[in-house]
């Protein structure tokens, strides 16, 4: 993926990652859409990075997704990078007696079923141009998982896969198919509390060792990893997974 020059829209760009991602991006000299449920914080955003273009986008909203298509289509029809972002996470306690899965489900909806329907909706606009990409954000959990964390984890290891698929699938046309996969950062992801934790990454560190993996072209197999996160990716392979498990999950 280049790294300016183009036509981006980010889900899920109101807030953590996916904010800083189109605020580096557009600092770099692209166009830059950013979707999320909240207008006044979009207007808030655009206003501080004037040509940065704000769109609502609900995926709880089945007819948000199709709007938000169609108006990309008439105002930017150069669109040639979808970055696929929005997410959500939540601690569940299965032992719990009043556990249910609906916490799992809404999960489920936003990290799976909401990345399949943005891609869906913006593949036949990505085949038109001579180069483009797709970038769904997954999470080194996907390797190693927190186990209090369970469907938020799991999401992860779909998306994993699903685009290991969708990468093979699209081998012969001019889309590039990447994984982000972020260790712990200082988002509001989990909560407020993440946002300030002296074990979380401090976010601008975060984004700007990415953007220099991609100027770099430093993603083999299309994932984009920090060095510190290998361990995990290939803990299966090097027969470190109980041990990495187990720190994760202690007790």
């Amino acid at each position: 993926m280049k790294t300016t020059g183009n036509t981006i829209l980010i889900t899920g760009g109101s807030s953590g990652i996916g904010r800083a991602l189109a605020e580096a991006l557009h600092d770099r000299g692209n166009r830059v859409i950013v979707t999320g449920r909240r207008q006044a914080l979009l207007e808030e955003i655009c206003a501080a990075r004037p040509g940065m273009l704000g769109l609502p986008l609900d995926l709880d909203d089945p007819a948000s997704l199709p709007q938000l298509a169609a108006t990309v289509r008439e105002r930017v029809p150069a669109l040639n990078v979808l970055v696929a972002n929005a997410g959500i996470s939540r601690q569940e306690d299965m032992t719990s007696p009043g556990w249910n899965s609906l916490d799992a489900e809404a999960i489920v909806a936003t990290n799976i079923l909401g990345v399949l329907r943005v891609t869906a909706a913006f593949l036949p606009l990505l085949k038109q141009q001579r180069n483009a990409t797709i970038l769904a954000t997954s999470s080194a959990l996907a390797f190693v998982p927190r186990a209090d964390f369970p469907a938020y984890c799991a999401s992860k290891a779909f998306l994993h896969s699903w685009l290991t698929s969708l990468r093979h699938q699209l081998r012969a046309l001019p889309i590039e198919v990447l994984e982000l996969s972020p260790p712990y950062v200082q988002t509001e992801l989990t909560g407020a509390q993440q946002a300030s934790d002296p074990r979380a990454m401090a976010l601008d560190d975060y984004v700007r060792e990415v953007m220099g993996l991609l100027e770099r072209g430093d993603h083999p197999r299309g994932e984009i990893l920090l060095e510190r996160d290998m361990p995990r990716r290939w803990a299966e392979r090097d027969g470190s997974y109980d041990t990495i498990f187990a720190a994760l999950n202690p007790g």
